[in-house]
């Protein structure tokens, strides 16, 4: 288009801007149509990132109880020398009671195997059997019964001022008093080890305390 005349683009006859058709061959002419504007996108209008929901801390159960407990502050644990010396005054109370019982016990059986004639081998053999079961169950009891009582300790512990209590300083079961006495036998077969670890572990534990579960400390 030049000065308000087209030209046709089949025979290239001059037109006026506002024919129509092409006055020479008849072709029409269209109108240019402007390409389509692109799509326009509106962006999307977002909100504020979701955070995943925290979930809340677990708290540790009451009943959870570790194989291993700190030292208690304000405690004061009872050493080798201390014990050592309850269990010499705890040794002397049992052989006066256990000595003359186990005695007449002895006696006892001496007549009653005489009675029925007996050979004195197995007069020997009876009293040494009954007599070692006597003094374990004595031991077993004297101890067992004390420590798992109001008192905490034997009567050697109490005139030190010791007593006996679990690993929270609780007040042991009889149960637990049972399996402490019954694991000293372990501790005395490791010459003895078992008692000397009193004297260099953190808590004055020996081996039967800490198969027990259990802590001999100082009364306050």
């Amino acid at each position: 288009m030049t000065n308000g005349v087209i030209y046709c683009s089949r025979c290239g006859a001059p037109n006026s801007a506002l024919a129509k058709f092409c006055s020479n061959c008849g072709t029409p002419f269209t109108a240019e149509v402007p390409p389509p504007n692109p799509t326009e996108v509106t962006p999307r209008v977002q909100g504020p990132a979701e955070v995943p929901p925290v979930p809340p801390p677990i708290a540790p159960s009451s009943t959870a109880q570790t194989s291993w407990a700190a030292p208690q502050p304000g405690v004061r644990y009872a050493g080798f020398w201390i014990r050592f010396l309850a269990f010499i005054i705890d040794f002397l109370i049992l052989g006066i009671i256990v000595w003359p019982l186990a005695a007449i016990i002895a006696a006892l059986i001496g007549v009653a195997g005489g009675a029925v004639m007996m050979p004195t081998m197995g007069v020997h053999l009876v009293r040494g059997v009954v007599g070692g079961a006597f003094n374990l169950c004595v031991g077993w009891l004297y101890e067992s019964l004390l420590e798992s009582s109001s008192k905490q300790a034997t009567v050697g512990k109490m005139a030190l001022g010791l007593k006996v209590t679990d690993e929270l300083g609780n007040r042991i079961s009889f149960a637990r008093a049972t399996a402490r006495h019954f694991s000293k036998i372990l501790s005395a077969m490791i010459l003895f080890i078992g008692f000397f670890m009193i004297g260099f572990t953190e808590r004055k534990q020996g081996l039967h305390d800490m198969i027990a579960g259990t802590l001999v400390v100082r009364a306050l």
